[in-house]
């Protein structure tokens, strides 16, 4: 192929349609026909990333092998492709302006005056197609963030417009996701919002090549046929997104729907090759037949919003399926466990786990919730700051150091078990002292974190302030609490177990993000094996 094609995605009507999602699936679609595909991710907002926000705000925040702090739609795109996304895969607004200011600042436009059309456009146009340059790529999809007539997008659907003239014909496409609402007191779907949103889009110049439609009900030709008509595109072109039981199953059903055969028409290339989702389909084969169940409660203080532990969720899915068991996940709030009711919210699991996340609230019902696992040997996975908790725990209840705390919680603890490096103390960003992206983790042999990754050094990627104290260390390892991964370079403690237990392990980096479909996660794999072992002990008894 002679040069990058390129697949805008846009939204309308409302927002959390799925972008993340059909832009995954044609992603994985196209690499199943042999092409070099990658996604971005265009956020709106004005955040430099989503490190700073809330997981209420937005969601889970995704991070890179290469350290940036991203969409979790990003890892949506690392799932379906199998291929690590890097900083070049998310922009966002703020970094956008951020940049022209830097420039302006500099001299670098020449006292030209500053504004959105040419220089803010133009940014956006250069980060769009570096993607391209840096990795060579056959494809890049760029999922634009936001809804169509939002202010905030409308310099991006303005740089798609400048985009689709400059690159000229048959080398880019606008794919348009809209909502086709049900409405069951007339019993009909109705075409209006879509309508409205293309015109939109019409407005500002962008007229998309194909329209995909979520529904709840399935469209008739007639339908299809309408949207053909009134939105200027071949009834051909009208995809149905109807709804599905699992997220992995839209990639088959954009197949059925023949979306990766229009795309390549419409950008002039061969549809000869057919895709080899064979794998994809023996996973769904297994994701909906499993053999065994299991029953894991995960203890989190976001779990309102499902997307604030999205990668958690999946790499349950994707360890779960390819070992053939159905894990069902029961997230219980950790401001809600206390002394007086933590055994009977955590009788009756296999396996346990305490999510990830920042800040003091919720602290005191993790901490039960480790004491709990560690005392009633059920299987247990702490995940950076789970690990931490295990580790404050063990101080206070088995150490004997009775306010062992973290300094992130407790500044002036006497047993800062868990603390910033001397390095990291007099700096105040917020982002300065983070530990962030891919790391290397060396193991011992005769430890569960090797049984489950059957190599002595593994890579996995870390967003997390404070580390285990090694000088506590030797008062660890003398009651049984051990290091099993070590960081190489830094000689910082990246995994502990107990080795008087049947599975208990604290992981300071985030498995779950380099967990996808077809590779799924060791680590989980090792918990569900063990939480599955635990539920047959327990019911030979």
């Amino acid at each position: 192929m002679p040069a990058t094609k390129y697949i805008f995605i846009t939204g309308g009507v409302t927002s959390s349609l799925g972008k993340g999602i059909i832009s995954a699936s044609v992603g994985k679609l196209l690499q199943s026909r042999g092409y070099n595909v990658s996604i971005q991710k265009i956020d709106p907002y004005l955040n430099i990333d989503p490190g700073t926000l809330n997981p209420y705000e937005h969601g889970e925040c995704y991070v890179t092998y290469d350290g940036a702090e991203t969409d979790l739609d990003l890892g949506h795109y690392e799932r379906f492709l199998g291929k690590k996304m890097s900083q070049a895969n998310n922009v966002t607004t703020g970094q956008i302006y951020q940049t022209v200011i830097n420039k302006e600042r500099k001299g670098e436009y020449l006292g030209k005056t500053v504004q959105i059309i040419p220089h803010i456009t133009n940014e956006i146009k250069n980060r769009i197609k570096l993607l391209a340059k840096k990795f060579n790529l056959d494809f890049v999809i760029t999922e634009i963030g936001g809804t169509v007539g939002d202010i905030e997008s409308l310099p991006y659907i303005e740089a798609v417009r400048q985009l689709k003239w400059e690159l000229g014909k048959n080398n880019s496409i606008v794919i348009h996701l809209t909502l086709v609402p049900y409405l069951s007191a007339a019993k009909e779907l109705k075409t209006k919002p879509t309508q409205h949103s293309v015109k939109m889009l019409l407005e500002n110049g962008v007229q998309p090549d194909i329209i995909v439609l979520r529904t709840e009900k399935s469209l008739t030709k007639e339908i299809r046929q309408k949207v053909s008509l009134f939105c200027n595109i071949e009834s051909d072109s009208v995809i149905e997104a109807i709804d599905v039981s699992s997220i992995y199953e839209v990639p088959l059903k954009m197949q059925e729907e023949k979306l990766d055969e229009t795309i390549l028409k419409k950008l002039n290339l061969d549809v000869g090759q057919v895709p080899d989702i064979k794998p994809w389909k023996e996973f769904l084969r297994k994701l909906k037949n499993p053999k065994k169940t299991i029953n894991i409660a995960a203890v989190g203080k976001y779990i309102e919003l499902q997307d604030a532990y999205k990668s958690i969720n999946d790499s349950f899915i994707h360890a779960g399926t390819h070992n053939e068991i159905k894990v069902n996940v029961t997230w219980l709030h950790s401001e809600k466990i206390d002394v007086s009711n933590y055994e009977q919210q955590l009788s009756g699991f296999d396996g346990i786990l305490v999510a990830p996340g920042f800040g003091h609230r919720g602290i005191d019902g993790k901490i039960l919730t480790a004491k709990y696992a560690r005392e009633n040997k059920i299987p247990f996975l702490g995940i950076c700051l789970g690990m931490q908790i295990a580790v404050i725990e063990f101080a206070r209840n088995v150490l004997g150091f009775e306010d062992a705390h973290s300094t992130e919680m407790h500044p002036s603890t006497p047993y800062p078990v868990i603390d910033l490096m001397e390095e990291q103390k007099n700096i105040t960003s917020l982002g300065g002292t983070m530990r962030l992206g891919e790391y290397s983790c060396n193991l011992k042999k005769s430890s569960l974190a090797f049984d489950a990754y059957k190599k002595t050094t593994i890579h996995e990627r870390h967003r997390h302030r404070y580390e285990f104290n090694d000088e506590f260390l030797n008062a660890f390892a003398e009651k049984g609490m051990v290091p099993s991964g070590i960081n190489p370079d830094s000689n910082l403690v990246e995994i502990i177990e107990l080795i008087n237990h049947p599975w208990f392990v604290g992981v300071q980096f985030h498995p779950e993000y380099s967990s996808t479909v077809l590779n799924p996660s060791p680590m989980f794999s090792g918990f569900i094996h063990a939480a599955l072992q635990n539920k047959k002990s327990i019911n030979k008894k």
